[in-house]
């Protein structure tokens, strides 16, 4: 945390928002470990047993570390997991994970980061990544288009061989109000942020289902859990694939009978890449300090944590979008004040949509592979 020259009415410290705050009351007033000592240390004291200290923190000891119990386990029940034995740490350079619009943002950092773990990486997207990572391949594809992921995955498993992990990332935003909005502008966006996640899993979990392996991470978004005005289309695309990453579970579980291939769903709030670089976010400290926007550095290592982990969960980023499936349930006055707090119906009024291209680029290549570049 980088502390800066305190100014007026600002605060001492750049970084201090509620995630820190909730990261360290984890780490002590709700850690039963740490709990654990406070009413030792009252007997240490030679306070006794009956004293209403050591029974009340007793209690709460035992309440905090029920409540940490109860989550353990929850995660456990979903995942088929042992009270004794966890799964065997993954073998990163065994996996080939797949990386929708991984040239650029999010996707681009995800790529370039495995890569570092000696992970084989396929980038799919219609702009090449530009990287010094020997170990990331390129594929031109557009996959809101069903043809050329069929024909990219061909070339996939001939070439490569047939992916472990899928992260489907690649989204675009119009930025325009419902009624600006063109024909074409709603088919885009619907494309590429929600149906291209049914052809690359229509392509690619076929195998999966067959070695009754792999992980699935679904890169979606708050917008997908509330509205906000000037972002009907995104809004709803991601709702759309919220939905499938819930479907696509029970599926697994009870159709096709693999509860071995992992589902994990990533909803971030603001995250501050080139797709959301013009919006216009409110600048209070109050605002900073509740709704705070996420690098994507803190998105990249909540997804290989969540590899790493080989567990199903969902990923709240930051803080504050935990509360947000509970507003539509809130008195109308709460969620419009949520509303107003987050600044969401006025943040797209300056929105410039970002093309993802870079000006010095060349001509796109239909394949690109570092080891064979180099």
């Amino acid at each position: 945390m980088d502390a800066q020259q305190p100014t007026h009415g600002e605060p001492v410290f750049d970084d201090l928002d509620v995630d820190l705050v909730v990261k360290v009351l984890s780490h002590t007033l709700f850690s039963p470990f740490f709990i654990f000592f406070v009413p030792v240390f009252y007997v240490f004291q030679g306070a006794k047993y009956e004293d209403p200290r050591v029974l009340g923190a007793a209690v709460y000891w035992v309440a905090i570390s029920a409540f940490w119990f109860l989550k353990w386990y929850s995660r456990l029940f979903r995942n088929q997991g042992s009270l004794l034995f966890g799964p065997g740490a993954l073998d990163w350079g065994e996996q080939i994970v797949l990386v929708t619009g991984g040239a650029s943002g999010i996707g681009e950092l995800i790529a370039n980061t495995l890569a570092v773990r000696n992970v084989t990486v396929v980038v799919l997207d219609v702009n090449p990544i530009v990287t010094e990572n020997y170990n990331i391949v390129y594929y031109k594809c557009d996959v809101s288009k069903w043809e050329e992921v069929q024909s990219v995955q061909q070339q996939i498993v001939a070439e490569l061989g047939h992916p472990t992990v899928i992260i489907n990332n690649a989204g675009v935003v119009q930025g325009k109000l419902l009624l600006d909005l063109s024909p074409e502008d709603v088919k885009q966006t619907f494309e590429v942020n929600t149906l291209a996640h049914f052809w690359i899993l229509k392509a690619f979990l076929p195998e999966m289902i067959k070695q009754k392996a792999g992980h699935i991470i679904t890169m979606a978004s708050v917008a997908g859990l509330v509205g906000m005005a000037q972002m009907t289309d995104y809004n709803a695309s991601k709702a759309a694939i919220i939905s499938l990453h819930e479907s696509l579970r029970y599926e697994l579980d009870k159709r096709y009978k693999v509860p071995q291939i992992r589902t994990t769903l990533v909803v971030p709030g603001h995250v501050q890449t080139p797709l959301f670089s013009t919006v216009t976010l409110p600048t209070s400290w109050l605002y900073r300090f509740f709704v705070p926007s996420v690098q994507p550095v803190t998105v990249t290592k909540a997804v290989i944590a969540a590899l790493d982990e080989q567990h199903s969960r969902t990923l709240y980023l930051p803080f504050y979008v935990n509360f947000t499936p509970f507003l539509n349930s809130m008195p109308s006055f709460v969620r419009d004040f949520a509303q107003w707090l987050s600044g969401a119906d006025y943040a797209m009024q300056e929105f410039v949509k970002v093309s993802g291209r870079r000006a010095d680029e060349g001509p796109v290549p239909e394949t690109v592979s570092r080891s064979k570049a180099d």
